[in-house]
């Protein structure tokens, strides 16, 4: 479905490639990256943005509705006995009326990074050796 290729020649600055596209991932100076890309939590958050924002607006074009200008906003948040979770805001540039953003709220609880994050799913990996 979806796939990406990251190679590392040294340091934490990455280069991760979608199809045609170049990302860049590194950590903050204070944690001893160059600070040339989001850190990958940060990454993660994106992806969660960007698919609500997107589902939203695909949504509301087919219903025919004006949203005006949407924000996203997203905090990774880990207390201290380890628990995570995820806080989401969503801002419409236009006012809802109240049927509107209960419809809203179920389609931006239904985006597929949405149910992806919140069901968890295994990961698979495998060594592989050099040639």
């Amino acid at each position: 479905m979806s796939s990406v290729h990251l190679v590392s020649q040294s340091g934490l600055a990455q280069e991760i490639r979608a199809r045609r596209h170049v990302l860049k991932a590194d950590e903050p100076v204070g944690a001893g990256g160059t600070d040339t890309g989001p850190a990958p939590y940060e990454i993660l958050l994106s992806a969660l943005v960007a698919c609500t924002s997107l589902t939203l607006r695909m949504y509301a074009d087919r219903k025919g509705w004006d949203l005006g200008r949407i924000e996203v906003e997203a905090r990774f948040l880990r207390d201290a006995n380890g628990n995570e979770e995820i806080r989401r805001e969503v801002f419409f540039g236009l006012p809802q009326g109240p049927d509107a953003q209960e419809r809203l709220a179920a389609v931006w609880e239904k985006t597929p990074v949405t149910k992806t994050l919140k069901r968890s799913l295994p990961i698979t990996t495998t060594f592989c050796a050099p040639d």
